[in-house]
C-alpha cells in the first residue's frame, strides 16, 4: 500500500509539472439579497455563452477564473430572483450586484440553485456543511446539534451542554481525533487538548457556515486533525451589520439569550475601513440527568443479585475481590453469600444539574487600504470569553462548576492571499469536581472498604445465617452444623427459589455494614444523602483540591494555556495555480497544581512546530485539478514526522465532478498522555513520556498472592514503551454529479490504515520483599501507551438531495463505517460507531401555507445501530438501536425584520442513550423568536 501512495504522489508530482497553456485571470465580487438586505450565498455566477461559473459562498463574494479575453459578461441568478446580466471588462473591475426578488412564478427548478457552493463541489476531501440559511432553519435545538443529520457525522450528546461530533469511527466523549477551528482558531481547552462541544465555541447568530471537513487532516490542518475537522466561520462585520436578537424557551426550563451588533465606518472618500461586531450569549437549562441503574456491561453481578450489583450510574459499588466468595470451598456461606457489592452513591446525589453557559466576544477589524474595498488586507482584534456549568464525560462524569475560558486574537490578512495569526487561550476549572471520586471518599469517611467487608462478613457469622438456611429446608446429606455435606443440584434449586429471604439476609448485613463502625475506628457508617453529616463533607470534599493523599478532596486546579503563531502565503504563477506555504508553532503550559497532572513541583511546558507546502494545477481546460499538499511537524517530546496528501479532481462537466485522494495524519499525544497523575481511587490514571519497566499485570499480581511460594517468573514482569504518536494513511474516491435536473448525487468511499493507537495498559507497581515474601506497597496504574497491532477501516456514504418543486428539497444520506481486523489488542481503542445509519428529511423556506407568507419547515428523522461503546470500565456497555425525529417550522415577518420558529429535538420523545454512562436524551421541544435588521 505505501508504493501505491508513493506512485500516487509522484505522478501528481508530474502532472504539476506541465506548463499553462494559457493564462488565467480571476474576476471577484459580491451579490447582494434586494430582499433580505444581506448577502446572498449560493448564487449563480455564470460566464455568459459558457457552462464556466461559479456559486457564492458564505459572506456573499465569489472568484470566477477563466482565460477568455475581455470585455465578457456575466450572467447572475438565484431562484425567486431577477437574472441579471453585468459587463466585465477587466479583471480588475470588482463586481457588486443586488438581485432582486422577481415577480414572475417560477416553475423549473434547478440543483445549480441548492447552495451548494462551488468550493465544496469540487473539494478532493469529504466535506460536509451548514450554511447560515441551514443554520438557521435547523430542526434541532440548535445548529451543533443540527451537524448530526450530515452523514459521515456521530453526534453524541452526553449533557445538554456537552455534545461531541466525531466521523469515522474511534470515536469517544472525549473527542481528542478531531479538531475544531473558529475563524482559523483552535478552540480546544488546553488542559483537555479538546473542545467541550460549542459550550465555549461561537454564537449561533454570528456562526456564517460550518464545514465539517471528514477524514485524516494532518497535511491542511497541522496535528490532531486525525479523523476530520469542525471549521466554523463567523459573519464579517463589513458585510453583515446591523442587530440580530433572539429568545428561545423550551422543556427542561432552558432560556437562551443572544444579540448580534455589528457596524462598519467609512473614510471621507465613503469607503469602509473599520468595522466591529459584539456577541453575548446566555442558556440555563436542568440537564438530563443520569439514571441508568442496569449492571455495567459484563458485570461480575448481574441486577437484582442479592448482595447488590455494580450500577452504572451509581459509584462507589464496584466488585471487590475482598467481598468475593464465590470461589470458596462449598459450604453454607459460599452458596448463600456469594458476591456482595458495597452500597454506593447515585449521581444524582452528587451532581447539580443546573447548566449555565454564557459566551461573550467582540471583534475590531480595519482595512489598511480601504480603496481596495473587499481585498484590502485587514487588521484584526478579536476577544472571546466563555464559561458556564455542565456535565462532561471522560473517564469518569465529570462535573464542570464555574469553567472559563480566554481566548484573544490578532490578525492581519489578505483573504485568498496571505495571513499571519497569533492567538492565546486559557482556562480555569472553577469549582469542578469528580463526583466518582467523590463517592469513594464519603464511602472512605463512613468507613474503610476493609472495614466495611469485615462488618459485613461478621453479621452473617454472628447470626449463623447457614443454620437459618437450614432450618428454612436448605438440602443436607448428612451430619449436622457446621460438619455437614450438601447435595449441590439441590441447594442451587432451593436458593433460586428463596430469593427473597437471601435478599432480606443480605440487606440485614448490608445495614450493619453501612452502620457505624463495630470495631474501635468510630466511622460514622453510610453518609445519607440529603442530611447534614452528608452536605456538610460534601461540601468539604468537593471544594477541596484533590491530591495523591487520604486527605485530598476531588477539587480540580487547571490553569492551563496556549499561545499559538500561524502564517501562511498563496500566489499564482504560469506552472502552478497556486502555491501555499506556511508555518506555525505552539507552546502549551498545562497548571493544575497537582491535580490533574505531575506537576506538583514542576512546571510543565510543551512545544510543537511545523511547516507545510501544497501545490494546485489544473490542465486539460480545467477539467482536471492535482493538489499536493506535504508537512513537517515536531513536539519537543517526539520526532520528526511528515505528513502528505495527494489528490486528482476531474470535473467532465459543470455538475459532475470525480475526486480520488491519498492523505495521512498523526495525532500527538495529548498532555494528558503525557503529563497525567489522576488519582481516580482503585488506580492511578498517568501519563507515559519516558517508559516504564518491572511493571506486573493485575493477574500476575492475584497469583502471587495466592500461592504459597509466592514466587514470580522473569516472565511476569513487563516493560512499557514511551507514548509515541498514532498515524492514519487514507485513500477515498468519490463523485458529486447532479443526475436531472432535480437530483445532486454526493457519494464517497474511503479505506484506512491506523498505527500506533493510543490506549491504555493496567499494570501494578509494587515493592516486594522476597526475603520474607512481603509486599510493602501496591499501586495499581493505568499508563498511556501505544498499541502495536495495526488495524484498517473501511465505508462509504450516499447522500442524495432531491428538488422536487421551488424551495422544496427531500434529502436523504447513509453512512456505512466498518472495522475490518479483528483484534483482541486490549490497548486497541474502541471503533464506537454505529456500522449503518442514516438520515431522511424534507424542507421548505420562503411559500406560503393558508394565506401565510414566508413560512419554511424542516423534517429530520435519523436512525442509528445500536453498537458496543468502550469507554472507561464503569463507562463501557452496548448503546441501543435508536432513532428521533427532529422537527421545526418557522414563519418569516419581513415587516418587523423578525422570525417565529416552533420546533422540538426528538419530537416523539423517544428517550435513548447516546453514549454508555450517559443520561437519557429525550424530546426538546423549543419556541424561539428572532430578530434581524441587517444595515446596508
Amino acid at each position: 500500500m505505501n508504493r501505491i501512495m508513493r506512485t500516487l504522489a509522484v505522478a501528481l508530482c508530474l502532472i504539476f509539472s506541465v506548463l499553462s497553456l494559457n493564462a488565467q485571470q480571476t474576476i471577484k465580487g459580491i451579490i447582494n439579497d434586494g430582499l433580505l438586505n444581506d448577502v446572498l450565498i449560493g448564487a449563480n455566477v455564470t460566464i455568459q455563452g459558457t457552462t464556466v461559473g461559479t456559486v457564492t459562498e458564505v459572506d456573499g463574494t465569489f472568484e470566477l477564473t477563466t482565460t477568455q479575453d475581455f470585455p465578457l459578461s456575466l450572467e447572475v441568478s438565484y431562484l425567486g430572483y431577477e437574472t441579471q446580466v453585468i459587463p466585465v471588462n477587466n479583471a480588475d473591475q470588482y463586481v457588486d450586484v443586488t438581485l432582486q426578488e422577481s415577480s414572475v412564478k417560477i416553475v423549473e427548478v434547478e440543483v445549480k440553485a441548492s447552495r451548494i457552493s462551488e468550493a465544496n463541489k469540487k473539494s478532493a476531501l469529504t466535506v460536509e456543511s451548514l450554511d447560515a440559511i441551514a443554520i438557521k432553519e435547523t430542526a434541532s435545538s440548535n445548529f451543533y446539534e443540527g451537524l448530526g443529520s450530515l452523514k459521515n457525522v456521530d453526534l453524541t450528546t452526553a449533557s445538554l451542554g456537552f455534545q461531541v461530533v466525531n466521523t469515522r469511527g474511534f470515536n469517544s466523549t472525549s473527542p481528542v481525533r478531531s479538531l475544531q477551528i473558529i475563524d482559523g482558531v483552535d478552540n480546544q481547552a488546553p488542559g483537555l487538548n479538546f473542545s467541550l462541544g460549542n459550550f465555549l465555541g461561537a454564537s449561533e447568530l454570528d456562526v456564517n457556515k460550518v464545514d465539517l471537513i471528514v477524514g485524516a487532516s494532518s497535511a491542511f490542518y497541522g496535528p490532531n486533525a486525525f479523523n476530520g475537522v469542525i471549521k466554523m466561520d463567523t459573519k464579517d462585520p463589513f458585510f453583515q451589520k446591523g442587530l440580530a436578537a433572539s429568545v428561545k424557551v423550551a422543556e427542561r426550563n432552558l432560556l437562551q439569550t443572544e444579540v448580534r451588533w455589528a457596524d462598519a465606518l467609512s473614510n471621507d472618500d465613503g469607503e469602509p475601513w473599520f468595522a466591529y461586531k459584539i456577541n453575548g450569549s446566555f442558556m440555563r437549562a436542568d440537564d438530563w440527568e443520569a439514571e441508568n441503574y442496569d449492571a455495567v456491561f459484563e458485570s461480575e453481578s448481574p441486577a437484582g443479585n442479592p448482595g447488590g450489583y455494580d450500577a452504572v450510574n451509581v459509584y462507589g459499588d464496584e466488585y471487590q475481590s475482598g467481598s468475593d466468595y464465590s470461589d470458596q470451598s462449598p459450604s453454607g456461606s459460599r452458596a448463600l453469600v456469594e458476591v456482595f457489592h458495597r452500597t454506593g452513591y447515585k449521581e444524582v446525589d452528587l451532581v447539580d444539574y443546573g447548566t449555565k453557559n454564557y459566551k461573550a466576544n467582540a471583534s475590531l477589524h480595519f482595512r489598511t487600504r480601504p480603496s481596495q474595498d473587499f481585498e484590502s488586507p485587514e487588521i484584526i482584534v478579536s476577544s472571546s470569553f466563555g464559561g458556564g456549568n455542565t456535565v462532561y464525560q471522560g473517564d469518569n462524569r465529570f462535573s464542570l462548576r464555574g469553567i472559563t475560558f480566554l481566548q484573544n486574537k490578532i490578525e492581519y490578512r489578505k483573504k485568498g492571499k496571505y495571513f499571519l495569526r497569533a492567538y492565546s487561550t486559557s482556562t480555569t476549572a472553577g469549582d469542578s469536581y469528580d463526583p466518582y471520586f467523590t463517592a469513594l471518599k464519603l464511602q472512605q469517611i463512613g468507613k474503610s472498604d476493609s472495614e466495611w467487608i469485615q462488618d459485613y462478613v461478621q453479621h452473617w457469622t454472628d447470626t449463623n445465617i447457614s443454620g437459618q438456611s437450614i432450618e428454612l429446608g436448605y438440602p443436607v446429606l448428612e451430619g449436622t452444623f457446621p460438619n455437614f455435606d450438601f447435595d449441590l443440584p439441590a441447594a442451587e434449586a432451593w436458593v433460586a427459589n428463596n430469593q427473597g429471604i437471601i435478599t432480606g439476609w443480605h440487606q440485614e448485613a448490608r445495614n450493619i455494614a453501612d452502620g457505624p463502625s463495630q470495631g474501635v475506628s468510630g466511622a460514622p457508617g453510610y453518609l445519607i444523602p440529603g442530611t447534614e453529616a452528608f452536605q456538610r463533607e460534601f461540601d468539604r470534599i468537593t471544594s477541596t483540591l484533590r491530591d495523591n493523599t487520604d486527605e485530598g478532596g476531588t477539587k480540580f486546579s487547571d490553569q492551563s494555556a496556549l499561545y499559538h503563531i500561524h502564517g501562511e502565503y498563496r500566489w499564482n504563477t504560469e506552472v502552478f495555480d497556486e502555491i501555499t506555504v506556511g508555518a506555525n508553532g505552539r507552546l502549551y503550559t498545562p497548571r493544575s497544581q497537582g491535580t490533574i497532572f505531575s506537576d506538583s513541583n514542576r512546571d510543565i511546558v510543551n512545544r510543537e512546530a511545523g511547516l507545510y507546502a501544497g501545490f494546485t494545477k489544473k490542465f486539460m481546460d480545467d477539467k482536471f485539478t492535482a493538489e499536493v499538499t506535504g508537512r513537517l511537524d515536531k513536539n519537543e517530546n517526539f520526532n520528526l514526522l511528515p505528513t502528505a496528501a495527494a489528490s486528482l479532481v476531474y470535473t467532465p462537466a459543470e455538475n459532475q465532478v470525480f475526486r480520488v485522494s491519498y492523505s495521512s495524519a498523526i495525532r500527538n499525544p495529548t498532555l494528558s498522555d503525557q503529563y497525567l497523575n489522576l488519582n481516580v481511587g482503585p488506580a492511578i490514571l498517568a501519563g507515559n513520556i519516558e517508559g516504564l519497566d518491572s511493571l506486573v499485570t493485575v493477574d500476575n499480581l492475584r497469583s502471587y498472592l495466592n500461592t504459597q511460594e509466592r514466587e514470580f517468573i522473569d516472565s511476569s514482569y513487563f516493560s512499557i514503551g514511551a507514548i509515541k504518536p498514532e498515524e492514519v494513511q487514507t485513500i477515498e474516491m468519490g463523485v458529486r454529479s447532479t443526475l436531472t435536473d432535480k437530483l445532486y448525487l454526493d457519494a464517497g468511499y474511503y479505506f484506512s490504515v491506523y498505527d500506533n493507537f493510543i490506549g491504555y495498559q493496567i499494570a501494578v507497581d509494587q515493592d516486594i520483599d522476597f526475603n520474607s515474601n512481603t509486599i510493602n506497597n501496591i499501586q495499581v496504574y493505568r499508563y498511556a501507551t501505544n498499541a502495536a497491532s495495526t488495524v484498517t477501516t473501511q465505508g462509504l456514504s450516499v447522500g442524495l438531495n432531491y428538488y422536487f418543486a421551488p424551495k422544496y428539497v427531500i434529502k436523504g444520506n447513509y453512512s456505512w463505517n466498518k472495522l475490518n481486523t479483528d483484534t483482541d489488542d486490549p490497548i486497541i481503542p474502541a471503533f464506537n460507531t454505529p456500522e449503518h445509519k442514516y438520515n431522511l428529511g424534507i424542507n421548505g423556506r420562503d411559500i406560503t401555507v393558508a394565506g401565510i407568507k414566508h413560512v419554511g419547515f424542516n423534517l429530520n428523522y435519523k436512525w442509528i445501530e445500536g453498537f458496543v461503546f468502550e469507554g472507561s470500565p464503569q463507562f463501557t456497555g452496548f448503546v441501543p438501536t435508536y432513532d428521533m425525529l427532529d422537527a421545526q417550522v418557522n414563519v418569516r415577518v419581513p415587516s418587523i425584520h423578525t422570525t417565529f420558529k416552533l420546533g422540538a429535538s426528538n419530537l416523539l420523545d423517544n428517550k435513548q442513550f447516546q453514549t454508555y454512562g450517559g443520561p437519557r436524551i429525550g424530546r426538546l421541544a423549543y419556541f424561539q423568536v428572532t430578530y434581524d435588521f441587517s444595515k446596508k
